[in-house]
């Protein structure tokens, strides 16, 4: 078919895609978009090669060094000075987890009372205690997976050479002589807030449409690492999904959490049908996301 808009689609992943092929990491967005149409009762509008899939996965490798969420917490706990930046970050996260779900601080106690005692705790103990609390009282939400995002998005902040070797990989995808919808899922949804933010103006870029998916910019930890919040200006809508069940998508990107202007327009009411609450397939499989991205792509 022929994209007579002249707008490209633009995915930006998140982690968990290291050591992939990319046509099949790709595809595998495709494939999940197509889905989400067929239930809304459309087509892909646009050909496959009008898709942009800048992969970075393989440059995760050296974030994350093969190792799950529950090691990554403890690795941090333990080390160097760095670490301990590190930890604080991810304690703020675990804090604003536990809040937002209820958990309150004589349930962490319970949950580590053969660990933890009221004065002189090693650094560690803070963090897991609050794994354990979160893995007790919200089973199926993963302080694993939420322990892992989290330290993809610090080193991405806080790594200047691993941050621009992503931002130069998703800005190659970018286009300056079309327009650009991106759909962002995770700590993809950083990268692109950020990186359209920064170099949108000078490289020309046009983003009619912002979506993110299982966002993390809704935690105050995260967003308060990026400067003040603000709508990008070179994007005209910005629409966010998210799965309540996600517990990487901690909260609606609305005020007080998010504050821009214009507003984030969200929709809460993604229900994913994997057990994976987080992952991508049930994010566009859902129509009302494929849907937005539907309506991007097509509008005058």
């Amino acid at each position: 078919m022929v994209n007579e808009k002249k707008r490209q689609l633009v995915f930006v992943h998140g982690r968990s895609q290291q050591g992939r092929d990319p046509v099949a990491a790709k595809k595998e967005w495709v494939d999940a978009l197509r889905e989400g149409l067929r239930k809304a009762g459309r087509e892909l509008p646009i050909d496959e090669t009008d898709i942009r899939f800048p992969f970075y996965g393989d440059t995760l490798i050296g974030m994350i060094e093969g190792r799950s969420g529950d090691d990554l917490a403890n690795v941090i706990v333990m080390g160097t000075e760095e670490d301990d930046r590190e930890r604080r970050f991810l304690e703020a996260v675990l804090r604003e987890v536990k809040d937002q779900a209820g958990v309150t601080d004589e349930q962490v106690r319970e949950v580590n009372q053969a660990e933890l005692v009221e004065m002189g705790i090693q650094n560690s103990a803070p963090v897991l205690a609050l794994l354990r609390a979160i893995n007790e009282y919200l089973p199926g939400l993963g302080g694993a997976l939420i322990s892992a995002v989290t330290h993809d998005v610090y080193v991405y902040l806080h790594n200047g050479r691993i941050a621009e070797r992503i931002d130069d990989g998703v800005s190659e995808a970018m286009s300056s002589d079309r327009e650009n919808v991106v759909v962002a899922h995770s700590l993809g949804s950083v990268v692109a807030y950020r990186l359209i933010s920064e170099r949108a103006r000078e490289s020309a870029w046009k983003v009619p449409r912002l979506i993110t998916v299982g966002s993390p910019l809704g935690i105050r930890a995260i967003n308060g690492s990026l400067g003040a919040t603000r709508h990008p200006a070179a994007v005209g809508e910005w629409m966010n999904a998210y799965d309540p069940a996600d517990v990487v998508a901690l909260r609606p990107l609305s005020a007080p959490w998010f504050a821009v202007d214009p507003a984030v327009k969200n929709n809460g009411g993604v229900d994913n049908e994997f057990d994976d609450h987080h992952g991508i397939r049930g994010y566009l499989g859902d129509p009302a996301v494929a849907e937005w991205v539907y309506q991007a792509l097509t509008a005058p």
